[in-house]
């Protein structure tokens, strides 16, 4: 009686198809990984930026309401003097001056938020990885690309008992 071949590496040394397969989807999974966290790293710097950035200008559309406010108050107060000559024209002169400081205070937090948002950036070296990964897989990439990526974090599946990254 004859039994089939049992699975398991063969005698001449080639990797089987299910250990193909299991690498392929190992290094497939790192890759994506490694994808994952180098775009993690480029775009915390870049959110940063653009959250402070955002809310300064918010900040500036805010402060024009209050603009909008002293400048109508100083308009009325001034017909008012123009027509009834009651009110004092200090009240006038007044408005315009602290609608003169509310838009000191607007111009700088505008400068300020603008800068900020000109920090923002695509992330540029995912970005070139990515268009990579095509070439990679078709075995066409050249060697002496190397792209520098950041230290991945230490996965608990990969990681000894002290925290160190295994070695396969």
């Amino acid at each position: 009686m004859s039994h089939p071949a049992a699975p398991g590496p063969q005698g001449d040394g080639e990797p089987t198809i299910g250990r193909l397969v299991s690498d392929i989807s190992r290094d497939l999974s790192t890759l994506v990984r490694g994808e994952i966290a180098l775009a993690k790293s480029e775009l915390r710097v870049s959110v940063k930026s653009g959250a402070v950035g955002s809310g300064l200008l918010v900040a500036v559309a805010v402060l024009l309401l209050f603009v909008v406010t002293m400048l109508s108050m100083a308009g009325g107060f001034f017909f008012a003097w123009l027509f009834n000559r009651d009110v004092p024209l200090a009240f006038t002169w007044g408005f315009l001056a602290m609608t003169g400081v509310w838009i000191l205070i607007i111009v700088v937090f505008a400068l300020v938020g603008i800068r900020f948002l000109k920090k923002v950036k695509a992330p540029e070296k995912t970005i070139a990885t990515v268009q990579e990964i095509p070439n990679a897989l078709k075995g066409k990439t050249d060697p002496r690309t190397t792209i520098d990526l950041p230290e991945a974090a230490v996965s608990p599946a990969t990681a000894d008992t002290d925290g160190k990254r295994l070695t396969s």
